[in-house]
């Protein structure tokens, strides 16, 4: 079970109209908030996706908070040699996510749809990430526009949002929601 989730950012972004696009920073296993912290402090501007579950244990149950893509935080700036020797002597970082050696940058509208998601507390969890599948955009409501791959499963429509270059996806439930195929 999945609760709203939020995100964490970096609060000085890089100004409209500069070179700087998002990309994946790949890290090593349960060290997404320590590289987002240590490339903030480095001035980095960051974001990292985060949502809120319920683990139970045989005595309690608690709310725990998860990175919503495990094995990544998002970095927003223009990759120069100083940035990528920033970002990969950074304690935990694997390195970019990278086609031919070069950092892949992410579109600014699948960070947004990531973004608009946590910040209107709409529950979501990580999904598989989907290859194939009807590309829908939701019609009217607070998620107008929002497009995604609807997928169904026991009986539920989930619009699956996916962040391509690592191979990551979320889904939310569509109850409420009209959608038209694009």
């Amino acid at each position: 079970m999945s609760t709203a989730g939020h995100f964490t950012e970096h609060p000085q972004m890089p100004l409209p109209g500069s070179d700087a696009r998002w990309y994946a920073v790949q890290t090593r296993s349960r060290h997404e908030r320590v590289v987002a912290a240590q490339l903030r402090e480095r001035d980095v501007s960051t974001f990292l996706p985060m949502i809120t579950q319920i683990r139970r244990w045989s005595d309690r149950r608690k709310l725990v908070e998860f990175p919503l893509f495990s094995g990544y935080v998002f970095v927003h700036a223009a990759v120069s040699p100083q940035i990528r020797r920033i970002v990969l002597f950074s304690r935990g970082v694997a390195g970019f996510v990278a086609m031919q050696g070069e950092p892949l940058p992410i579109p600014d509208e699948q960070i947004d749809n990531v973004r608009k998601i946590l910040t209107k507390n709409i529950a979501c969890a990580s999904h598989p990430f989907l290859k194939v599948g009807q590309r829908v955009r939701i019609r009217g409501g607070s998620l107008e526009g929002l497009e995604g791959i609807l997928v169904a499963h026991n009986g539920d429509r989930k619009l699956v949002i996916s962040v391509h270059a690592v191979e990551r996806a979320f889904s939310i439930r569509l109850e409420g929601y009209a959608v038209e195929v694009l």
